[in-house]
């Protein structure tokens, strides 16, 4: 069997509408990524939970940066700021003066909270799916549709990010749903795509706000880009593993 590509990025997204953090390599099991959106970010006057697709208030969140230590505890960090434990009163503070309103990170459940956190927790806005992956094909397709545009896989949040050569006139992986892919021992089902929202356009360190991103996804690919995938057989990747169908 020929491989179709190689991994070329891996990430992890340790608070939900936060910047995420890049990884050589990643453990994957039956449900995900170990630290993968297991804290997410209120409005402390109405626990509102972020919403950068929605809302402008919101649009600075994916500027601050997050880490794990020791794949459990969550560290952050505001533009021109240090690292900072989360939750907390002073990573609190810190976002909160970011965004210019009252805001506190929170775990997704008392199961995400750290031994020592008996603070307030939040609920996750959506089932998040196993795995996202996104090739590099479908970001030269969007490319070539907005040649002004910044197709940076940041604006997508996928978990694995495979290089393989560009398909004229395609996004290859959406037409690869029921599929079945090995990535090293690692086994994965490609169950449905990937339907993008307003997340998508918003500025990040690097590139500008962009509302023909979204607009040529939507006209060109049924408001597609990369897909969400089950796991089959859990195992570890690393970036350079090779991909193949099976």
């Amino acid at each position: 069997m020929n491989d179709i590509g190689t991994v070329a990025q891996l990430w992890r997204y340790p608070a939900s509408s936060l910047a995420g953090e890049r990884q050589d390599a990643i453990l994957v099991g039956p449900v995900g990524m170990p630290g993968d959106r297991m804290f997410g970010l209120v409005d402390t006057s109405d626990n509102e939970i972020a919403r950068p697709d929605r809302e402008a208030k919101w649009h600075k969140v994916p500027r601050i940066r997050t880490r794990l230590v020791n794949d459990r505890d969550l560290q952050i960090a505001v533009p021109d700021g240090d690292w900072l434990s989360a939750p907390g009163a002073e990573s609190d503070r810190a976002i909160s003066a970011f965004l210019g309103f009252a805001a506190s990170i929170r775990p997704f459940g008392r199961e995400n909270a750290p031994p020592a956190y008996a603070g307030p927790v939040t609920a996750a806005r959506y089932t998040k799916a196993p795995i996202h992956l996104l090739t590099t094909a479908s970001l030269a397709r969007l490319k070539a549709l907005h040649p002004d545009g910044a197709a940076d896989p940041r604006r997508f949040r996928p978990n694995i990010v495979v290089d393989m050569a560009a398909v004229d006139g395609s996004f290859p992986e959406t037409e690869w749903i029921g599929r079945k892919l090995a990535i090293g021992e690692l086994l994965l089902t490609i169950s449905e795509p990937c339907r993008r929202c307003g997340f998508t356009i918003i500025s990040q360190d690097g590139f500008d706000h962009d509302p023909g991103i979204l607009r040529n996804l939507v006209r060109h690919n049924a408001h597609n880009l990369g897909v969400y995938c089950t796991v089959d057989r859990p195992a570890g990747i690393r970036v350079g593993d090779a991909l193949r169908f099976l």
